[in-house]
């Protein structure tokens, strides 16, 4: 059965445990193939990418409605009516899926309330560069298995980037590395070029910086590429594997 994420942002868990620890998370928006439920939580995979794990039934829903807009802010407060009074405390995060139900002045309705116009675009919209969007994420907390500008990992923030831009991406580094197949020479880099470490991932800004979502900082950072080659090699005695390169940008 195919559900769809009614919370801003849901955990997907290894197992039918909140304790069981966090894998990755989920958008509004996005669908959850369900392939049975186990008290209060739905074993199966998200739609996109096929990443398996347990997410809790309460955010979830049966929506046949089709999401033809994405947010494209970093956050957007919610409404419950078209005027700036009626502010809830919720918001809605980048990269989710709306479905638009009305249209009334500088706002549209979603399930989830209203929101202002300027916040969304078409599903299909695409900015220049996928690394056009990397200001949102900018010192956003280093959280793993975390998909949003609340808190990410290294593979989601390369993700969350390309999803954006309607290219396909695998949510681990590991099936990243394998998934972009064209590999370079380092001194040949560019932007938007993968470095990939066992177990890590950061994304090339210009030959000479990068930007990742850092453990060792806690945060989503700019860092010289031989710089960070060298931090990491230090800490972790982990060698950069190699480059590779998106052919579809």
């Amino acid at each position: 059965m195919l559900l769809t994420v009614k919370s801003s942002i849901a955990n997907i868990y290894k197992k039918n445990s909140k304790n069981s620890g966090i894998v990755t998370q989920i958008l509004l928006g996005e669908d959850f193939k369900s392939q049975n439920k186990i008290g209060k939580f739905h074993k199966g995979y998200k739609a996109y990418d096929k990443y398996k794990g347990f997410i809790e039934a309460k955010d979830l829903h049966l929506d046949k409605n089709k999401k033809t807009h994405k947010i494209i802010s970093k956050e957007c407060n919610v409404y419950k009516k078209p005027n700036s009074k009626y502010r809830l405390n919720k918001k809605i995060f980048f990269n989710s899926r709306i479905s638009i139900l009305d249209d009334k002045n500088n706002f549209i309705q979603t399930k989830n309330g209203w929101i202002l116009k300027k916040n969304i675009k078409p599903i299909n919209f695409r900015k220049k560069h996928f690394l056009d969007n990397i200001k949102l994420y900018l010192n956003t907390k280093y959280l793993w298995g975390g998909n949003s500008p609340k808190g990410l990992d290294c593979s989601a923030l390369v993700q969350e980037l390309l999803k954006f831009n309607n290219i396909y991406c695998p949510r681990d580094s590991k099936d990243q590395k394998k998934f972009f197949r064209k590999e370079i020479s380092i001194k040949n880099i560019r932007k938007g070029d993968l470095l990939f470490w066992k177990g890590h991932v950061a994304i090339a800004l210009s030959n000479k910086k990068l930007v990742h979502a850092f453990g060792a900082r806690k945060k989503v950072v700019i860092m010289g590429i031989k710089e960070t080659i060298k931090k990491i090699y230090s800490k972790s005695k982990l060698p950069l594997l190699c480059v590779k390169r998106i052919k579809k940008l």
